[in-house]
């Protein structure tokens, strides 16, 4: 069952603009990062309130971490996807197989929650999450 949306993400090549935007001028609060294995961080979580989130990423980081290319990006179109916290993810995600809907293994990301990842009609990417007791978004 479908709890709440947990997170929207965006690329950019400004990530410091855009974090200072979010927090210094929205006055919302960066929860975690996540780092590149050289330390550098490419990812922000930033913090709306109880466990729904805005991510932030540095489009070249992105890249280097998970792979790819990265596109320029267009303004207005920097969008990549949007996450929707489930509980029970193993039984969220069969359901949705048995209702014809093509969705990836279930993995533990970068900040300890489990997740699986399907597409819209339009081919939207959207992200089901369940958090585990060590979610960096529970903390």
């Amino acid at each position: 069952m479908i709890i709440r949306l947990a997170h929207l993400a965006f690329d950019t090549d400004n990530a410091g603009r855009m974090v200072a935007f979010y927090t210094d001028i929205l006055g919302l609060r960066v929860q975690f990062t996540m780092d590149l294995d050289d330390g550098t961080t490419f990812g922000w979580y930033i913090a709306c309130g109880e466990t729904t989130f805005i991510e932030i990423f540095d489009r070249v980081g992105k890249s280097k971490k998970w792979g790819g290319t990265p596109q320029a990006p267009v303004h207005g179109t920097v969008y990549t996807h949007f996450c929707l916290q489930v509980d029970n993810l193993r039984d969220y995600r069969d359901m949705l197989i048995s209702r014809g809907v093509e969705v990836g293994n279930i993995n533990t990301g970068m900040d300890h929650s489990i997740q699986a990842w399907c597409k819209d009609l339009d081919r939207n990417a959207i992200e089901l999450m369940e958090y585990t007791p060590a979610s960096k978004q529970l903390l």
